[in-house]
């Protein structure tokens, strides 16, 4: 918490713009990926898109909630002109009008075992009927009504949706845990790139000052003739190729600045210099314990399991939709009418209802069979395409527990590699200024050796914390810590 608090105060004053231009910023690596997970465009983006899939969770769950609503008309008119029957037989049309006003207040549950939904209305309305010379006013209460309709064989969405619709949200917070960890990847790379860019900078500058005094002491033993024209053209044209290499790795610098302060959203005026990350964490990952951890945190483990359950899903629907149907829809309430509203509540009546609907196919020419057959291919593909996916999801697992596990190696022979080059163009360099050493191409080829090294050196570390936060992003599991890793749901949504 201490820690969170001290960069974001660092975040404020790097943002602030107050002489920004002024203050060099030291990043370290996890100060960089502390801002991308916070304030980054991709950290935006897996906020709202986990947002949404929460809201969605939020809604289903709603679902299955009473629901209350009032519904009403205040008022409906109507003015028509309508055949009246006449007392001996005859027709006569004349203008009618009426308004009606009307409210119902219902409470419903749905039944998500059988996909029934039960409800409980009360209701009252009012009607009159105007006339040229008389005006009728009605009531009609219901004061309590209860019902329930059951669909009968008919395809359940609610038993489906109750065994999907968790797995869709376990699977998006898991999806926001690796969105998390994808985002120190893209950081990580950013970082070394500008390291990197930032390390050849330095070297091209050094590199020039040194066969800039390189340069000027071949002058002086050149007007003593103790070396040759061909080394003197050889020395200068080293010099102006370092000259070159200091603008072209300026110019890199300035390019990869720019793209980290952009996915970093940085003002322009900051002044950023990075901290080589020389701490590193070696351990050895068992990969029956990685492909374990992954198949059990990680969104993909879990798709394979809700992908199946939706062509089943799938299957069920076709094999329910256009064949024999049936709804029950039973009610059981009260009622009364009345000319005075203060009538309209006393001694009321029962009703019932029962209505059982039926529907029948009898001729379809095949369609239901057809979408079964389709639901099935269907059903049999996903399995294949999973079994598939699962294979590779292990050896994907595989490769990337081997990779990690070799880093450790990779790395000390990258470092002693830049120790033993250094010391050579030391060595070399010392040797050629006094006189030891007088082939300028040894010295060149000294000086490229001891420059790869360096820069190899920051590849592989570049390459040790990538494989780091890839393991951690496709196991879901911090192997440092040995524990799974998790995140707070209200903070990401606040």
């Amino acid at each position: 918490m201490m820690k969170k608090l001290v960069l974001s105060i660092f975040l404020i004053s790097l943002l602030s713009g107050i002489k920004a231009q002024d203050k060099i910023n030291r990043l370290s690596l996890e100060d960089v990926i502390y801002i991308a997970q916070e304030q980054s465009p991709d950290a935006l983006i897996a906020k709202h898109k986990f947002r949404r899939s929460y809201w969605e969770w939020r809604s289903y769950k709603a679902t299955y909630l009473p629901n209350l609503s009032l519904d009403g008309t205040v008022p409906n008119f109507n003015r028509s002109i309508d055949a009246v029957t006449q007392p001996d037989g005859s027709i006569e049309y004349r203008e009618r009008k009426f308004t009606e006003i009307s409210s119902d207040l219902s409470l419903r549950q749905k039944i998500g075992l059988t996909g029934g939904e039960i409800f409980l209305r009360s209701g009252l309305k009012r009607n009159d009927n105007i006339f040229p010379d008389t005006t009728t006013t009605s009531y009609l209460s219901t004061p309590v009504n209860i019902g329930y309709n059951q669909p009968i064989f008919q395809y359940n969405d609610f038993r489906w949706d109750k065994k999907i619709e968790p797995m869709k949200y376990e699977e998006a917070m898991r999806t926001y845990a690796e969105d998390h960890e994808q985002i120190a990847i893209t950081a990580t790379n950013h970082f070394f790139d500008l390291l990197i860019a930032q390390i050849s900078l330095e070297i091209a500058k050094k590199n020039y000052a040194n066969y800039d005094t390189l340069y000027h002491i071949a002058q002086g033993r050149y007007n003593l003739g103790k070396i040759a024209e061909n080394e003197l053209l050889q020395l200068e044209l080293n010099l102006l190729k370092a000259e070159a290499s200091v603008d072209n790795a300026q110019l890199s610098y300035e390019n990869m600045l720019f793209v980290l302060k952009s996915f970093l959203r940085i003002k322009d005026n900051a002044v950023i210099t990075l901290i080589p990350p020389t701490k590193t964490f070696h351990f050895d990952v068992d990969i029956e314990t990685a492909v374990f951890e992954a198949k059990n945190n990680t969104s993909e483990g879990l798709s394979f399991e809700r992908r199946l359950l939706e062509a089943e899903s799938n299957l069920a629907r076709a094999k329910m939709t256009g064949r024999f149907d049936a709804d029950l829809y039973a009610v059981f309430g009260l009622t009364q009418t009345a000319d005075k509203f203060e009538n309209v509540y006393k001694n009321p009546r029962d009703q019932q209802q029962l209505v059982l609907g039926l529907s029948i196919p009898i001729l379809d020419w095949g369609q239901a069979r057809g979408q079964i057959k389709m639901a099935e291919s269907s059903l049999e593909l996903t399995k294949t395409s999973i079994e598939q996916e699962r294979i590779d999801f292990e050896q994907n697992i595989f490769l990337k527990v081997m990779q990690f596990n070799m880093q450790e190696k990779q790395l000390y022979i990258s470092a002693k590699a830049d120790t033993v080059a250094q010391k050579r163009f030391d060595v070399t360099q010392k040797r050629y200024m006094i006189g030891k050493v007088n082939d300028v191409l040894e010295l060149n080829q000294a000086q490229i050796d001891n420059d790869n090294a360096k820069q190899g050196y920051y590849q592989a570390l570049k390459t040790y914390w990538n494989s780091y936060f890839n393991l951690r992003k496709m196991t879901l599991y911090d192997f440092r810590e040995d524990e799974r890793i998790e995140f707070d749901v209200m903070e990401v949504l606040q």
